[in-house]
């Protein structure tokens, strides 16, 4: 997936992720980000790398937001391959 196409996808996750009462705080606290950096920050296509790899940490956000989006879960890791620093070896 080419950057562009990865950047609009993943401002689409970031999206549903603000859109849950339950999960965006979590993503305020894990990234240190207020809702006003959001603002500023949503173009930085390092930040929307952040944004995949939050998502990432938990399988049922993936298929909720996938779902809610109409894609297959597994694009979320092409998405995430499409990012800064995708391109990197998984140790894990």
């Amino acid at each position: 997936m080419n950057e562009d196409l990865a950047q609009t996808r993943a401002l689409g996750v970031l999206g549903w992720i603000a859109s849950q009462e339950e999960i965006f705080p979590a993503f305020l606290g894990a990234t240190g980000s207020t809702e006003a950096d959001l603002r500023h920050r949503i173009a930085e296509p390092e930040f929307l790398a952040a944004v995949m790899d939050f998502l990432m940490l938990d399988d049922a956000w993936v298929i909720d937001c996938a779902t809610a989006q109409g894609w297959r879960p597994e694009e979320m890791m092409l998405i995430r391959a499409g990012l800064p620093g995708g391109d990197l070896p998984h140790w894990t």
